[in-house]
């Protein structure tokens, strides 16, 4: 990574549909001028604090400060070194600022940091919030989640999938604050590349979204349409927790020209490939007519029959790709997450089958709106729909997303709106 390489990023910390406090809390510090750049990169902070009261609130917020101030003020440790001696010392703060009220006590918070860097990206973690990786259709989950429900998978006890269906997926086995010393996870250093697609969340969002939706909707918009969505999408589908989000897209350096990532082919599209194949066989159907012509009729006939076979081969393949070209644009991949030593990995690919998903999501919430006489600007809603109508029309999804993404967005602020005025209402 270089350091002309433009950073696009944004955060969302939003409390969510039940709680009555925020107990999250992020933070991103970027490197003011190169020479702090080279020595210590861009930080990305997510902390999701736990705890009665404010507790949580204070937990977190204690480690989004002392974590980031510590790291940049050590300017001699290598990278990696400085994030654990940073989280380290977050956890102490948090742990004597406990110990001094028995309110405090054992007061705690998760903590996933990104650090992008000359060296590459590193981790640093503590808990069951994340950090994601998108890269070539892909989204990786870089870091641990530091729960029962992953302890017992790393340890062979159960599978996977009789774990997530009899233990508690909000049992975390570490966290910064309920004791003096933490064990730091540090991951990496990875390799930084043009158009990587960095996503640091609580399980707020986690709890809600698959990987895949993370992945597809951080993917195509831009930061900060893309916490936008997704927060809205996480409060949409029940908002149980507090949901933080900070997306970091790394942009390509100066004289750089960012790679054209390979579409699906359309319905009906032929490639090189088979292109190719064809002008293979039907230089050999030529050939053989030619020599049948010439007088070698069996010669000529065997090749023109390995030319109708070979024909009748690629016909069948091209039927079954594009019979699987056609399933994955309606219905996504069929794999959608896995278990990989031991982190997850899943298709981070835009499919219309997730887009009909958000239109019919903007219909049941426009039904409502009118039914019920939501304050929205019906007007301006009409000309959006309109517009995300025609994008769909055009197959330009991703435009479409982002359409439909403002709408939802009109729709949510609107719920929030009428929450609060419930909420004063009942004061």
């Amino acid at each position: 990574m270089q350091w002309d390489q433009p950073i696009q990023h944004a955060s969302l910390s939003d409390i969510g549909m039940r709680r009555q406090n925020n107990q999250d809390s992020c933070i991103v510090q970027m490197s003011s001028d190169e020479a702090i750049w080279k020595k210590r990169g861009h930080l990305f902070v997510v902390a999701d604090g736990m705890g009665g009261h404010a507790v949580g609130e204070l937990a977190s917020k204690i480690a989004t400060d002392t974590l980031p101030h510590t790291f940049f003020k050590n300017d001699t440790d290598p990278i990696a070194v400085a994030l654990k001696d940073a989280v380290e010392k977050s956890n102490a703060a948090i742990y004597e600022r406990g110990s001094q009220n028995r309110d405090f006590e054992r007061m705690g918070t998760t903590c996933s940091s990104l650090v992008l860097s000359p060296e590459g990206a590193f981790c640093g973690h503590v808990g069951d919030s994340r950090v994601y990786r998108v890269r070539a259709g892909k989204i990786e989950q870089l870091t641990f989640d530091h729960s029962l429900q992953w302890e017992l998978i790393r340890r062979g006890r159960m599978k996977p999938e009789e774990v997530f269906q009899n233990h508690p997926r909000n049992v975390i086995t570490r966290s910064l604050g309920p004791e003096a010393e933490v064990n730091v996870d540090i991951e990496g250093p990875f390799e930084v590349l043009p158009g990587d697609v960095y996503v640091l969340c609580s399980d707020g969002l986690t709890g809600h979204l698959q990987n895949h939706e993370i992945g597809a909707i951080a993917r195509e918009l831009s930061a900060k349409d893309a916490c936008r969505l997704l927060g809205n999408l996480a409060n949409l589908r029940g908002g149980s927790d507090n949901t933080t989000v900070v997306i970091a897209k790394v942009g390509a350096q100066r004289g750089f020209e960012m790679p054209v990532e390979p579409q699906e082919p359309e319905e009906g599209g032929i490639s090189w490939r088979t292109l190719a194949a064809m002008w293979v066989i039907a230089s050999a159907a030529v050939g053989g007519s030619s020599m049948w012509l010439l007088g070698q009729r069996n010669e000529g006939m065997t090749l023109i029959g390995l030319a109708l076979t070979a024909l009748l081969g690629l016909g069948i393949l091209w039927l079954k790709k594009r019979r699987e070209n056609q399933l994955l644009l309606e219905e996504g991949p069929t794999v959608q997450t896995k278990v990989w030593k031991p982190y997850q990995t899943a298709s981070a690919k835009f499919t219309r089958k997730f887009l009909d998903q958000l239109v019919s999501l903007e219909s049941e919430l426009h039904r409502m709106a009118m039914e019920e006489g939501w304050g929205i600007d019906y007007e301006k809603l009409a000309k959006t729909e309109e517009n995300a109508k025609q994008s769909m029309a055009d197959k330009q999804y991703t435009q479409a997303l982002l359409l439909y993404s403002k709408m939802i967005d009109l729709f949510m602020t609107e719920i929030v709106q009428r929450k609060q005025r419930a909420k004063e209402g009942k004061a």
